[in-house]
């Protein structure tokens, strides 16, 4: 960039006549006169040339601008960047060619420009570094072509990803470097860790590792806790990374007193106060605080206070080590939604995101609701992600609440193979679409061949037909069972089913279910039960069901806490051959003990009671295998005294004692214990006679086991010892369920 100064005495009185543009191809040169400050006419002034010189640099249009004097004319010479004719990627193998063309902002037929390419070399560097690729190089080049143009060529040497080769920690006693590990996201390098990218260094994660630390500290006690460094060096040959993180615990602390202080009229806190989880004397936890606020909110909602305002005031006691902790309920700003915006969501339909809210535009906002909405939103399963987050509307008394979705896959092919303690070697062939078209609709086909059981089941769901809260679907089955070493027949069953169910409340939902079946028993071994001899042929069963359900577990996936209540009722004899009413009860309650470390405990019970008729064999309750361990399938209950066959029960109970825990291996393997007992009885309503054992005595199992959730499907392995049994029953020792997906 050069501007040729003029002659010194003629600066203040030269006229500049003429504005010569030499150089141009591309841009006219009108255009290139309308960017300069200085025109024809104009008396000369060295400044405005400069301007003018900084004005067409500007246009981002130029390599290279150069004024100078001819005569009374002022010639400007300008140099054009050249045009992109193509962009091209080469040695890029990790990212795609697309992921790295979305990224980048040049494109054929822009400007070229040094400073737009070297800022497109910055862009693609971050993608490698998020993926732990600091190793990595970005060298653009540019091919000359005819007419100004160029072909621009970044050539990329992706280097090794940077692995985690330690994490430290410093400053921390109550807990091991170990524990601390598993609290974070960040991993060290290990062999097994080749389907997860956690172990490669990423600065972002790095800073979600410092949160993390942060809540575990708060959630046990530690309420002066805080991280003073998060340190990440990077080995000399640039390969991997040692992470240093510096923590200060500070002091722990229990729950002091408890107080409910509520301003609202007519509110009665002693109500509110006895509702409160949080026990005097237990450590100290934030996550139960922030619990009890939820809580709180639902309380005083129900009660008619739509704005409520609740804070916790926080008094530590340094010299005894306690935090007293008052809720302050006060009457809360008006504050109403103004819309609900939703992103992220490319397949997915608005509607199907929008209909799990708890909150529609023009509601009271409610914090308790927003958190139920993200909840419910994620139980769907759709999403790798979901966000949910409020901000300022248009007015102060408005908010915007919006929801970012990160989508996944919901479509599955799957092919299988494995082995079970019910039903044997198996061969397992399903395809499943989770969301068809965008909908939310679920559709699979599935079939099973095994040694004892084939089965091929068509599955359909709409979860909110005809855009209400009502889930329907219809199902279509044929199965095929070997019923030979348990009761000396075979089962053929064909039929379908159509279904239906809708919330009440929040948490109590309702279903109903009409199913028409077809069972053929047959192939009756000769020296089978008369009981067994007399159910051959063919049957149809014409029954509803109902279900109700109160579900309050946090978690309909993977529950650690809360508990499930179901109440079932079949009907038979609405048209069909059977006739009967038959009623099950089952409740599981989930108890946290400790991080990772589950209390489960099981009860249920049912009874069937046949309407002019005794209960067909098909019908009764057959209990053993996976609802009682230590015992084979149908191991208990009635049984022919003189054939062993199992004949099933018309009434049984039911109930399980187990304790889930970490084995202290990697998470991310997925390898989990647990110790168990398990109890139950069966039996029929009326004495069989001598020609059938049944006691209707209490049974009982002790064992432990293992669970696997390996990348190929789930592996089960159960050891039990009965240790209450009949000496007809049928026990089992060891039980296996192992089914791979590829």
């Amino acid at each position: 960039m050069a501007a040729q100064p003029w002659p010194s005495m003629a600066q203040s009185s030269t006229i500049v006549r003429e504005i010569v543009v030499e150089g141009a191809q591309r841009v006219e040169p009108d255009t290139i006169r309308s960017y300069m400050l200085i025109q024809e006419g104009d008396r000369y002034d060295a400044r405005r040339v400069d301007r003018s010189l900084k004005s067409l640099f500007a246009t981002g249009l130029f390599t290279d601008v150069s004024m100078r004097q001819q005569g009374d004319s002022l010639i400007v010479n300008v140099v054009e960047n050249p045009v992109i004719n193509r962009i091209a990627f080469e040695g890029n193998k990790i990212v795609a060619n697309d992921a790295l063309e979305s990224e980048v902002t040049l494109r054929p037929r822009i400007i070229y420009t040094r400073t737009k390419v070297q800022n497109d070399v910055q862009r693609m560097l971050t993608i490698y570094r998020q993926q732990g690729r600091f190793a990595a190089t970005v060298e653009p080049k540019i091919i000359q072509l005819p007419q100004n143009r160029v072909d621009l060529v970044f050539e990329i040497s992706e280097g090794s990803a940077t692995e985690i080769e330690r994490i430290r920690f410093i400053g921390n006693r109550a807990f091991d470097d170990d524990r601390l590990r598993e609290a974070i996201r960040t991993r060290e390098t290990r062999w097994y860790r080749f389907f997860s990218v956690d172990d490669k260094y990423d600065p972002d994660r790095l800073t979600l590792d410092r949160e993390l630390l942060r809540r575990f500290y708060l959630g046990n006690g530690y309420a002066d806790f805080r991280v003073a460094s998060a340190l990440a060096e990077m080995t000399p040959d640039r390969q991997d990374f040692f992470l240093t993180f510096t923590v200060d615990e500070g002091t722990r602390y229990r729950f002091g007193k408890i107080e409910v202080d509520a301003r609202l009229r007519d509110l009665d806190a002693e109500s509110l106060l006895r509702n409160i989880e949080i026990e005097e004397q237990d450590w100290y936890d934030s996550d139960l605080v922030e619990k009890t606020i939820d809580d709180l909110t639902d309380q005083v909602g129900t009660l008619g206070y739509a704005f409520v305002d609740i804070r916790p005031r926080i008094n530590r006691d340094r010299k005894t080590r306690e935090i007293n902790v008052s809720f302050e309920i006060n009457e809360g700003p008006r504050v109403f939604v103004e819309r609900i915006d939703i992103s992220g969501n490319v397949r997915s339909l608005d509607k199907i995101v929008r209909r799990e809210m708890r909150l529609v535009e023009g509601d009271a906002f409610n914090r308790s609701k927003v958190r139920r909405s993200q909840e419910r939103i994620q139980n769907l399963n759709f999403f790798e992600n979901v966000t949910v987050e409020e901000v300022p509307g248009t007015a102060p008394d408005k908010t915007v609440i919006k929801v970012e979705v990160e989508e996944k896959s919901t479509g599955t092919l799957s092919l299988g193979a494995g082995y079970s303690s019910t039903n044997g070697a198996l061969v397992e062939v399903g395809v499943q679409e989770r969301n068809l078209l965008g909908r939310g609709l679920d559709i699979s086909l599935k079939t099973i061949l095994a040694q004892r059981q084939s089965q091929l089941d068509l599955r359909f769901t709409d979860p909110a037909f005809l855009d209400r809260e009502i889930t329907a679907g219809v199902d279509i089955f044929s199965t095929a069972t070997d019923l030979q070493d348990t009761s000396s027949f075979d089962r053929d069953t064909i039929g379908f089913a159509v279904r239906g169910g809708y919330p009440i409340t929040e948490r109590l939902s309702q279903r109903w279910k009409y199913s028409l079946r077809q069972t053929d028993i047959n192939d009756i071994d000769s020296s089978a039960s008369r009981f067994i001899r007399d159910q051959e042929g063919t049957t149809i069963r014409s029954e509803i069901s109902h279900r109700i359900a109160y579900d309050r577990r946090d978690s309909a996936v993977t529950p650690t806490k809360g508990y499930i209540v179901r109440l079932t009722n079949d009907v038979a004899g609405l048209g069909g051959d059977a006739n009967y009413l038959r009623n099950r009860l089952h409740g599981v309650h989930f108890y946290s003990l400790k991080d990772q470390w589950v209390l489960a405990s099981t009860a249920s019970g049912g009874a069937i009671m046949g309407i002019g008729e005794d209960v067909r064999l098909p019908d009764r309750f057959f209990i053993g295998g996976d609802d009682l361990r230590g015992f084979t399938n149908a191991g208990i209950g009635p049984r022919d005294s003189n054939t062993q066959d199992a004949l099933g029960g018309e009434w049984f109970l039911l109930a399980s004692l187990q304790l889930s825990f970490p084995f202290g291996l990697p998470p991310e393997l997925g390898i989990t214990g647990r110790v168990f007992t398990d109890w139950g009885s069966q039996g029929k309503v009326e004495p069989s006679g001598s020609d059938v054992n049944d006691t209707g005595s209490l049974r009982a199992s002790i064992g432990t086991g293992v669970s696997w959730q390996s990348p190929f499907g789930p592996v089960g392995l159960d050891f039990a010892i009965p240790f209450l049994k009949e000496s007809f029953d049928e026990t089992e020792i060891v039980r296996i369920n192992f089914g791979a997906r590829f």
